[in-house]
Parts: C-alpha cells; structure tokens; sequence
C-alpha cells in the first residue's frame, strides 16, 4: 500500500494532491475491469447489459492515457478523462462521465493541489454536470441517487470543519446506503424506464459505477501515492 505524503497539519488532511488525483483515476480504472462482469449483469437486469462492456473499454483507453498527463495540471488531467470518455463509451455513460469529469476539470484548472474546500467545488461541478446532461432527478434511479447523497452529506461535512479524509469516510457510508436505495426505485430514465414497476427490485448499474468512482476517490485520499 502506498505511503501517506499529504500535507499536514496538526493530523489533519488538508490537501490532495495531483499525484492523489492520479492514484484515483488508476484505482476506478481498476475497479471498472473488475467488476465489469458485475456491471453488465446488473444492466442485464434493468438495461441493455453493455454498461459494463462500454465502461471497461472507455477506462481501459483512459488507462492508456494517463502515462502522458503525469506532469499536467489537474484540470488537464480532468479534461483528458473527459475527452477520452465522450469519444469511446457508448450509450449514455460516455456523455455523463465525460462532462462529469469536464465540469469537474473547470474547477481544478491550472492546479496541482486542491484544498478541501475546491475538491467539494469539483464534485458539485461534476453533479451539477450530469444533472444538466441526464435531465435526472432524486429518485429517478440514476448515478444521480449516489452522487447527489455524496456531495451532500460530504458538503455538510465539510461546513462542519472535517478534515478532507474523514469528510470523504462520512460521505462514502452516505452514498454506499443510496446505492442500495436504488433497488427499491421505479427507473424514470433510460432503457429502464421502459421496464416500469418490473425496474423495482434491481439496483441501478450506473449508479454502481458511480459509487466504486466514489469509492476509488476515498481510498486515494487515505492511501496517498
């Protein structure tokens, strides 16, 4: 496992880093191949049982590309992800990753480093963005049900003075909980939707896909590189 190199002041983790940013890019791109198999069985369900296909290849080419962005900002970096997502995974996944992570590359623009504070700003950006793109609300049975539940709970975290780390571990429950929530959903967008109350009773792929995204962001702040 790799060492802590964050900085710190009096044992509180106050920055992430670019090499953070990095390590979380390669653990979801991990995760991703992993549960590939997982992913399309939960789209099986509920969708057209390629969210996990359309996930892997995608990640498998932004894998590729990180080699040649280690020594470019974080917004760049973001960006690259973006780029990457939009032109190679199908289906809806590719525009709501891919302008998830271009919101997100706005706010971390020219920075090699974010405090707490510009990293809360970069997840809202990111909601704001596929909100924008998927015209989906709470409880539509979405990404959204994990993501929004996540900023949340890690904004108010953060507004009550919680280091980076202990905000993301607050956070991470709030959203592993939403996941599950979603199986007692009614699916109001995409191919599930057509499924009507047969939707209910099957956890939403692309909001599981959200949550190891989320998941590999925690474990990248508490490992460090």
């Amino acid at each position: 496992m790799h060492q802590y190199t964050h900085q710190v002041c009096d044992g509180v983790f106050d920055m992430v880093t670019q090499a953070q940013i990095l390590k979380w890019l390669e653990l979801f791109c991990f995760e991703i191949e992993q549960n590939k198999e997982y992913l399309t069985q939960l789209d099986a369900e509920i969708g057209d049982a390629d969210h996990g296909i359309n996930m892997a290849r995608g990640f498998k080419k932004v894998m590729s590309q990180l080699p040649t962005v280690t020594h470019q900002d974080i917004g760049s970096i973001l960006r690259t992800v973006s780029m990457t997502l939009i032109s190679s995974v199908g289906g809806a996944s590719g525009p709501l990753y891919g302008t998830l992570f271009l919101k997100a590359s706005t706010v971390a623009a020219g920075k090699q480093e974010l405090t707490t504070q510009e990293l809360l700003k970069l997840l809202q950006a990111g909601l704001d963005g596929v909100l924008q793109r998927g015209k989906a609300q709470l409880e539509d049975k979405t990404m959204v049900d994990v993501l929004s539940p996540f900023v949340e709970v890690f904004k108010q975290a953060v507004e009550e003075g919680k280091d980076t780390l202990t905000a993301m571990q607050q956070a991470i429950v709030a959203a592993k909980q939403a996941l599950e929530n979603t199986k007692a959903m009614l699916a109001k967008k995409g191919r599930a939707s057509y499924l009507g109350e047969r939707s209910i009773g099957h956890q939403d792929p692309g909001a599981t896909s959200s949550y190891l995204m989320l998941r590999s962001l925690m474990e990248s702040i508490k490992y460090g590189e």
